[in-house]
């Protein structure tokens, strides 16, 4: 519980009308979930306009509303707080509510269209293995050390954002890892958090159905930098063609990675194969088991966010060898003439970045077979790159659904096939039934072969139409090779 004057500080305030020394019970933008004594925030959605149910939440109990529109009538004893951005201030005020926890830990943000996962994750284990107390908040998960937590958004909602990194400060954690996403950005999820550090991986052509277009989608990634201050620090890999314009108009100390140029922290690969990399980091030679150069990127980024938190050089390069990829993300499922890997690339540049790297690492030269869909109501204009990728990088394809959503799974194929010649299309197979292809491509070949599954990696569902079916590849690969679990 906390005073509404205190919860409403630092807002973008037009209005107030009412007593702003009411005891807040709990905040909610969802007037379904208000009880007495809560404040309701009504937001503008692009499904609905939380306006329309202000009465609502007054029926329920809510003693405050904040809004971008007064309501025609007012309620007596109803103190209402007109403001610019109702879901800029809903961010602001989670914090206030909270006590503005990421202020008393270290919180590490990552974005980037490929590797933020990897990233975080990673980073969290590595602080775990050195004795640090580690949150993490990423795709599907929220940990605090190794307990944990189910979300269903890449960055969760601003209030379940504070409410455990709360729980977090109260447990004395000292870094939390956090995922920054595109559309959390620009629905101000992360309004108002202190970052400590925030880390740009690489940006490709993703969510522009979203966005509308790639420059849209670039420069929402770079708010995040654009409203750091003097005391935070930026990580870019300069790289990516787009790392540098990131952080052109960022307050912040700005920090560089490379594995192609100088910069402040490098990083080159000497050896990679199937059971692992061999790099050298500064004047050091390590050996991971994580495989292939786009998880040297996310090596790279985990070491310089290491070592820009001070820790020890030495314990630093013992631990990473001990990292193992997080699921879905290059999960290698090995049988007697199999090898299965399953993993999470869902846009052009993360599958052939993908088949690059399996290419590169079979030196027996083995058929490599890929499995591959594209999601529905998403970028149409990758689909046909996403089906060249594979027929040009792989012995075989066979073409599956992914998440079709609510659109024909038969046009998403044809999609994807569309820009492939009479040629190669004779080495793509079709099947819609997505555990049916997995078994289809483990069984086509007596040889030793590599099959790829990739698009969903650790995702436990597929959405067909409006339902969320149960569903998780590497159960599937598991079952069909009698994999022990």
């Amino acid at each position: 519980m906390k005073k509404l004057e205190l919860i409403i500080g630092g807002i973008d305030t037009i209005q107030v009308i009412g007593k702003v020394d009411l005891v807040i019970k709990d905040i909610s933008k969802n007037s379904n979930n208000v009880d007495t004594n809560y404040l309701f925030v009504a937001i503008e959605g692009n499904d609905h306009d939380g306006h329309s149910y202000i009465q609502n939440a007054i029926d329920k109990g809510a003693s405050s509303i904040l809004c971008q529109k007064l309501p025609k009538s007012l309620v007596e004893n109803v103190t209402y707080i007109k403001v610019k951005c109702s879901r800029k201030s809903y961010a602001k005020i989670c914090c206030n509510f909270f006590g503005n926890p990421s202020k008393k830990l270290k919180l590490i943000g990552v974005t980037g269209t490929n590797g933020k996962t990897t990233t975080v994750s990673l980073s969290h284990d590595l602080m775990l293995n050195m004795g640090f107390k580690s949150g993490l908040i990423s795709t599907n998960t929220i940990k605090i050390n190794s307990e944990g937590y189910k979300t269903s958004l890449t960055t969760p909602d601003a209030y379940d954002i504070n409410f455990y990194l709360r729980k977090m400060v109260d447990l004395e954690i000292d870094f939390c890892f956090i995922e920054v996403s595109s559309h959390s950005i620009d629905q101000e999820r992360v309004n108002s958090l202190e970052f400590f550090l925030c880390v740009f991986t690489n940006i490709t052509h993703d969510h522009l159905i979203y966005h509308g277009d790639f420059r849209s989608y670039l420069n929402t990634k770079k708010r995040l930098f654009d409203s750091l201050k003097k005391n935070q620090k930026s990580l870019v890999n300069i790289d990516d063609k787009n790392g540098i314009y990131m952080t052109q108009n960022t307050a912040s100390k700005t920090y560089t990675m490379s594995m192609k140029k100088p910069a402040d922290f490098t990083l080159r690969v000497l050896e990679n194969c199937i059971n692992g990399m061999k790099l050298k980091i500064e004047n050091t030679e390590i050996q991971t088991s994580i495989i292939g150069n786009f998880n040297a990127y996310n090596l790279l980024a985990v070491v310089s966010i290491a070592k820009l938190l001070n820790l020890n050089e030495k314990k630093i390069y013992q631990n990473i060898t001990l990292l193992k990829p997080p699921s879905g993300r290059f999960e290698i499922i090995s049988s007697k003439n199999i090898t299965a890997i399953v993993d999470y690339a869902h846009t052009p540049d993360a599958l052939l970045n993908v088949l690059k790297t399996i290419n590169q690492v079979n030196v027996n030269k083995s058929k490599v077979i890929t499995v591959i869909g594209c999601g529905g109501g998403r970028d149409k204009k990758k689909r046909k790159k996403m089906g060249l990728i594979a027929v040009n990088h792989s012995s075989y394809s066979v073409f599956t659904s992914d998440n079709p959503r609510d659109e024909n799974p038969e046009q998403i194929i044809e999609d994807m096939i569309s820009d492939i010649d009479t040629i190669q299309l004779k080495k793509v197979l079709i099947e819609l039934d997505r555990e049916i292809a997995i078994k289809l491509a483990l069984s086509m070949t007596n040889e030793k072969c590599i099959v790829l599954i990739a698009g969903k990696g650790h995702e436990n569902y597929q959405i067909i139409k409006s339902k969320k079916i149960e569903f998780n590849d590497s159960n599937i690969v598991k079952k069909s090779l009698k994999t022990a679990v």
